[in-house]
């Protein structure tokens, strides 16, 4: 790659309509039954508001909306899959030409090659994205959320300008692929600036607020602000960082650590489905213990990833639902059978993506299927990468797509937040925080919902993609999502109700751009995990 330029810094909005969760509303049909045998009781029959009678949702790392598709759908072809657009397909709003070529940024975005897949992780701390984004102007990524050298992974690709550069349909081509046959959003926001824990936060109750800190060992309430920002009296604040919870034996690195962990009150969705009596899990590489020490249950698994660089499995902190007492399975028990799978005994709906196979293989997929990859496949920079992401996605939807559960369910592949990575759009934040410690400008004007500080937002656009017989076909929505989008659709589907307390669930527009109910029309589609191309 030849030398960067550098620019001098000199600035440059949303128009975000709001699609209600509402209108994907129909008469009820079918119920989102699973085919497993009741543990004690009969469930009640849960009719659906859609044909939906399953939802899984994909939930990988760190990724721009401009990351993986500022080009869309236009492919260099000059090194990994071939990519062609089909003809008609509609555009995004990426990256324009004269974004490419004279950017405000201090260096214009550059394609990263297939042979780049390893790349440095970027600094996507609360603040830091804030101060990128500069008011709108969408111009400082360079000075404050770039990082583009680091240590200790040689095979790791850093150079000045790398927090702007971006994939194409040679990289991430099974995506690409996706978005050609199914619909994508190119107006879907992470719901509040920063890292991975409020993203995963924001997926299951849409509100970061709700936690204190505790003791790693004794669990008392301890006052640490890498926990929790602008607690009150009760130390109850909020989160932007990535504690590690408090209800999870495997936390601190198996407890080899003493950071204080973190507490989550409130409900979260998974406390609206129990309610409804509908079946849920959170499915997680690595969640199956290897082993136990000092009474505690150790999570020892690892893989390599596609630079050989061996990678643990399991990451306590992207596991929502193990802050909240309601749904933790802090000792990493399994299930009791293949047939409790989603309902509610010892592991508490929280499981190894292996569990996830033998209920999907078994005809008793659960309604709601949150999944979340092994760290070396969740296209996190830094350990993972787009070309071990694909595997994982591809993998996991082509088994879905050849089971009997695929004609009534709609598989959500969405993120947690952007790593800091260039986006051009610039955010227009509608919930605000006064919090003089991290907040600028941008989130200090506008008020704050609840009178709860340091959940600033939306941040940056993410992507996603909605994969469903019901999928509009090769399609680009253009109405405003976020997060919390998924989370309403789920509410929804189930008539769940809201989770409550200023949630941003009720902000979130809906997802009913990307999905057509009058009857399907999505074809099943086998891609290669390898290389994202259709399948022979």
């Amino acid at each position: 790659m030849g030398p960067r330029k550098w620019k001098r810094r000199r600035t440059t909005a949303m128009a975000a309509s709001v699609v209600a969760a509402g209108s994907l509303t129909l008469a009820s049909c079918g119920s989102g039954g699973t085919g497993a045998t009741a543990l004690t009781a009969a469930d009640s029959p849960v009719r659906t508001a859609t044909p939906i009678q399953h939802v899984v949702v994909l939930f990988d790392e760190n990724i721009s909306f401009d990351h993986y598709f500022g080009t869309y759908p236009k492919a260099a072809n000059t090194d990994g899959t071939k990519f062609k657009a089909k003809r008609h397909t509609p555009r995004v709003n990426g990256l324009t030409k004269k974004l490419l070529t004279d950017n405000p940024n201090q260096y214009d975005p550059v394609r990263l090659t297939h042979e780049q897949a390893l790349t440095c992780d970027q600094d996507h701390t609360y603040g830091k994205e804030q101060l990128a984004v500069n008011g709108g102007k969408m111009d400082k990524f360079v000075e404050n959320t770039e990082k583009d050298t680091c240590t200790g992974q040689p095979i790791l690709f850093g150079e000045p300008g790398l927090v702007m550069d971006y994939y194409d349909g040679n990289t991430v081509t099974g995506l690409w692929n996706y978005a050609q046959n199914y619909a994508m959003s190119d107006n879907n926001w992470d719901t509040v600036f920063g890292p991975s824990t409020p993203g995963a936060i924001d997926l299951i109750s849409g509100n970061t607020h709700g936690i204190y800190a505790v003791d790693p060992v004794t669990h008392e309430k301890v006052t640490d602000p890498a926990v929790v920002q602008s607690p009150d009296a009760n130390g109850v604040g909020t989160m932007i960082n990535d504690p590690d919870p408090a209800y999870d034996d495997c936390s601190d690195n198996n407890h080899t650590s003493k950071n204080n962990l973190g507490v989550m009150t409130g409900k979260n969705i998974g406390d609206l489905l129990n309610a409804r009596r509908v079946t849920w899990g959170w499915f997680e590489g690595g969640f199956k213990p290897t082993g136990s020490a000092n009474g505690y249950a150790v999570c020892g698994a690892t893989h390599p990833n596609v630079g050989g660089i061996a990678t643990p499995d399991y990451s306590p902190h992207h596991e929502p639902f193990q802050y909240y007492e309601s749904t933790a399975n802090p000792k990493h028990l399994p299930p009791s059978s293949v047939a409790a799978i989603g309902r509610t005994d010892q592991a508490n709906h929280n499981y190894d993506l292996t569990d996830f196979d033998a209920s999907l293989k078994a005809g008793s997929m659960p309604a709601v299927s949150f999944l979340k990859a092994p760290m070396s496949q969740d296209g996190h920079a830094g350990y993972s990468d787009p070309l071990d992401e694909q595997q994982f996605l591809v993998s996991t939807i082509n088994k879905i797509q050849q089971s009997p559960e695929w004609r009534s369910t709609a598989v959500f592949i969405a993120y947690d937040d952007s790593d800091g990575w260039y986006d051009h759009v610039p955010p227009k934040v509608t919930n605000g925080s006064s919090d003089a410690a991290q907040d600028t400008p941008l989130c200090t004007k506008v008020h704050a919902a609840g009178g709860y500080q340091d959940r600033c937002g939306p941040s940056q656009r993410l992507p996603l993609l909605a994969i469903s017989p019901y999928s509009k076909v090769n399609h680009v929505d253009h109405a405003y999502a976020e997060q919390t989008s998924v989370l309403r659709f789920i509410e929804d589907n189930w008539r769940a109700g809201r989770i409550g307390d200023t949630s941003m669930d009720t902000r979130a527009g809906g997802v009913g751009g990307l999905l057509d109910f009058h009857r399907p029309k999505a074809r099943q589609l086998i891609l290669d995990p390898k290389t994202g191309a259709p399948a022979s």
